[in-house]
């Protein structure tokens, strides 16, 4: 490892484990106990490794958070929603492509589940509750939605949301949106893995660190450093 990137990593162990300790120092009492989704997907589970695709705002945090479960092997920020040509960040930007900003999930089903992959994304990697938006970024593009590789996950979604709904686990009703999954493009190289390379960022120690500590303190037993 060079000096940078071992300063970098140093870094971002440093903030997290700052935010870690303050996240649960003032939450730790109340911890939301989050119901696992009621599933109809068979328990003979799959050996060979599956995807799932979700956006909930930008996708430097989503990405941050997914990285950091056992049993994901990749995670990829790119863009769904819409078609390859407008795949691009500088028009995705712009509102108008229908594409999300979004995370491609590569996880083996026989160390985590869809399941935890929804409780996870409900809980820690965004709120559902706003529409359009979250944080201080606003547009579609930022919008919260299930991209579905097949019929089970489509169940699956939509009804751990509507027990989500009816057990009134959020103030406000979930807008997350359930659409087929019909193409995932990466986005470009600098969006990769961005976090890990700007620990110091003001954008990420404000909006995505706290994520990363309230994943950890929440999710201990499927959080990896």
């Amino acid at each position: 490892m060079s000096n940078s990137n071992l300063t970098l990593s140093r870094n971002l162990v440093r903030n997290l484990s700052i935010i870690t300790l303050s996240f649960i120092l003032l939450y730790g009492a109340s911890r939301i106990l989050f119901p696992t989704p009621a599933s109809d997907i068979s328990t003979t589970t799959p050996q060979t490794k599956q995807v799932a695709v979700f956006g909930g705002g930008c996708f430097w945090g989503m990405e941050a958070v997914f990285e950091h479960l056992n049993g994901v092997s990749d995670v990829v920020s790119g863009f769904s929603g819409g078609d390859a040509m407008t795949a691009d960040y500088s028009l995705v930007s712009s509102g108008f492509t229908n594409h999300a900003e979004s995370v491609k999930i590569t996880y083996d089903p026989s160390k985590i589940s869809y399941e935890q992959l929804l409780k996870v994304y409900f809980l820690v990697a965004h709120d559902p509750t706003q529409l359009n938006r979250q944080g201080p970024d606003s547009g579609r593009q930022y919008r919260s939605v299930i991209f579905f590789a097949n019929n089970e996950q489509k169940q699956e979604a939509q009804k751990y949301i509507d027990q989500l709904n009816q057990q009134k686990i959020f103030k406000q009703k979930i807008v997350t949106e359930i659409s087929q999954l019909k193409g995932f493009y990466q986005a470009e190289e600098y969006h990769q893995n961005y976090i890990a390379r700007n620990p110091d960022s003001r954008y990420v120690v404000a909006h995505d660190l706290p994520k990363l500590a309230k994943l950890q303190s929440t999710f201990p037993e499927i959080y990896n450093k």
